[in-house]
């Protein structure tokens, strides 16, 4: 422990926003405290809880600079026990059916499934001796002051006990629940104004697969992700989920959703604009029935914009805001958020109000490459001002250049991967690179460069 803040810190939510909040409070509190309402210790698969952790996750980039930093090895281990491990760049990408260069950046991608990379922290965070998981409760509600001004605790109930609830006493009260967070709620009963919220309805499914890896498939790349775009609304995320098994997500938006059916599943894929996935899964061998996961919009909350917010409460993860999944950003920001938390706390007290705006700048930028992503698309609501319609005029010739320019490529995925601020794509020399490889644009209709980028000879990441 480096500065005592406090006794104990209570988590709410075991996921991977709650393990890393939990891991970042070990420092500064002689008690910490993680409530889940599952049994979480020692389980790699998906749980009841997060159904969506079935489905394509990465851990990019910043994240898994992060993630080695707080379990130092991390990646190693990773990579040790067959799980791939690689150069961002040297993932197969697609945009608008264009494919880009293999790109060696330095950047590191982690992608077993969600399930065994949350196993991972939550082993090494359960490991830690002031660190305690309550499993199997549920959350009723918070505990304050008589005057509401601070959160002196949570009222929980064991799923397995007849005596009744169970308050938790705690100098801070930490929120990883999600998208169903109540602390909007919460704040309400308090006497405090909600947080505004932002939204871009998108109306996105995920259908997914997994199969057995095919005899000499995956020699070149260990994922293969042909991206959604405006010009082609169907996109996939297809690559080793260890050395022998593969999954396939599909993803369609607007209700444009991947049937669940296997001949309807297959046909989907076959409706690609690139043939990769469809030539891929056609003859391999299926583990199990295609399930689907439903993301009707992103939701950013407004907390940074109070003016009143109890002490005592903080939030985190997707409490805070939940991204697009197809992005790959969710994992990254909450241990951004998890850092921010930390740094904050180095101060040697927790303020609120101060936290709760250092968040809102992390959340700044992936909110912009999402949201104004997704307006791009036609149909998705959500308010398109000046900025995000340039913006995504840009980012279209960007995309389009870097599949011709691995500088362009790289500087691309040094944004996608939450190292670099979009504005980084603006700089002079940046931008001169993008417009001169993008001269020819709109004269080629956006189709299939003729000829394909064949891979640099490299040594490939061990689970490929």
């Amino acid at each position: 422990m480096r500065d005592h803040v406090g006794n104990r810190a209570v988590v709410l939510g075991g996921s991977v926003a709650g393990s890393l909040a939990a891991r970042v409070l070990a420092e500064f509190y002689r008690d910490v405290v993680v409530v889940d309402r599952d049994t979480v210790l020692g389980v790699s698969a998906t749980r009841k809880g997060t159904p969506h952790t079935r489905h394509a996750h990465g851990l990019h980039a910043r994240g898994q600079l992060i993630l080695e930093e707080l379990f130092p090895g991390f990646t190693e281990n990773m990579r040790q026990q067959g799980y791939p491990v690689g150069d961002l760049g040297e993932m197969r990408w697609y945009f608008s059916g264009r494919r880009l260069p293999y790109t060696k950046t330095g950047l590191i991608s982690v992608t077993p499934t969600r399930p065994i990379l949350e196993h991972e922290i939550r082993s090494r965070v359960a490991a830690l001796p002031n660190v305690t998981y309550l499993e199997r409760h549920d959350i009723l509600g918070v505990v304050s002051t008589p005057d509401h001004s601070r959160v002196t605790g949570v009222r929980v109930l064991p799923k397995e006990n007849a005596d009744g609830e169970v308050v938790l006493d705690a100098d801070l009260v930490v929120d990883a629940t999600g998208r169903g967070s109540r602390t909007p709620a919460w704040l309400d009963e308090l006497g405090y104004e909600r947080p505004a919220e932002d939204r871009v309805k998108i109306g996105l499914a995920y259908t997914t697969r997994f199969y057995h890896r095919v005899p000499g498939s995956f020699e070149d790349t260990w994922s293969i992700n042909p991206v959604a775009s405006p010009a082609h609304p169907r996109g996939a995320f297809f690559g080793l989920s260890n050395e022998d098994m593969c999954i396939v997500s599909l993803t369609g938006i607007l209700g444009d959703h991947p049937p669940t059916d296997p001949e309807g599943f297959l046909e989907f894929a076959r409706s690609l604009p690139v043939p990769d996935v469809y030539e891929g899964i056609k003859d391999a061998e299926p583990i199990d029935a295609p399930s689907s996961f439903g993301f009707p919009a992103s939701v950013r909350r407004r907390y940074e914009r109070l003016r009143r917010f109890p002490a005592g409460l903080a939030v985190i993860g997707d409490a805070v805001c939940s991204f697009n999944p197809v992005y790959g950003q969710g994992m990254s920001v909450a241990a951004w958020e998890a850092m921010t938390l930390r740094e904050h706390l180095r101060a040697g007290q927790y303020d609120p109000r101060g936290y709760l705006k250092a968040l809102g700048k992390v959340v700044d930028n992936p909110w912009e490459v999402s949201a104004g992503g997704d307006l791009a698309f036609p149909g998705v609501e959500g308010k398109r001002t000046a900025k995000v319609n340039m913006g995504n005029a840009y980012v279209g010739r960007v995309q389009y250049a870097a599949s011709k320019d691995p500088e362009v490529a790289k500087g691309f995925m040094r944004v996608a991967g939450l190292i670099d601020p979009p504005a980084a794509l603006m700089k002079p020399r940046m931008m001169a690179r993008v417009l001169r490889a993008s001269r020819d644009m709109t004269a080629s209709g956006g189709g299939v460069p003729a000829t394909t980028p064949q891979p640099p000879e490299r040594e490939l990441p061990d689970a490929a």
